[in-house]
């Protein structure tokens, strides 16, 4: 499925406003490595379907860069900061990446989810 016109200019955006609004404490994964590695989630995010090979390339990459308590939460920070920026996502459908790319995560992300409490 291709991403319309409107969509792009919104992932644009969502990765723009990510990269200057997001978190960084003492870890050492960005807010700017976390967007660039999901954004080819977007629209698996938003439409559902098979999940993009790339998609899963990135939501390992981030299980890898995540070493750290500090690199979890926020790794889950930035994720959440995101989402909320792009209209029609589906969380249940993000939080289903890490299962179906076969990578174990000990959070889930949704609006409520406190990230600071993740381990």
């Amino acid at each position: 499925m291709a991403m319309s016109a409107t969509l792009k200019v919104a992932c644009t955006v969502v990765l723009m406003c990510m990269m200057v609004a997001c978190p960084h404490v003492d870890a050492t994964i960005t807010c700017i490595e976390v967007t660039a590695l999901l954004s080819p989630c977007i629209n698996y995010g938003i439409n559902g379907g098979a999940v993009p090979p790339e998609c899963c390339v990135g939501v390992k990459g981030i299980h890898v860069a995540s070493k750290t308590t500090e690199d979890r939460r926020t790794a889950c920070s930035c994720i959440q900061a995101g989402a909320a920026l792009i209209p029609g996502i589906n969380y249940d459908l993000i939080n289903s990446l890490p299962t179906q790319c076969g990578v174990n995560c000990n959070y889930t992300v949704y609006p409520s989810t406190d990230c600071s409490r993740v381990s």
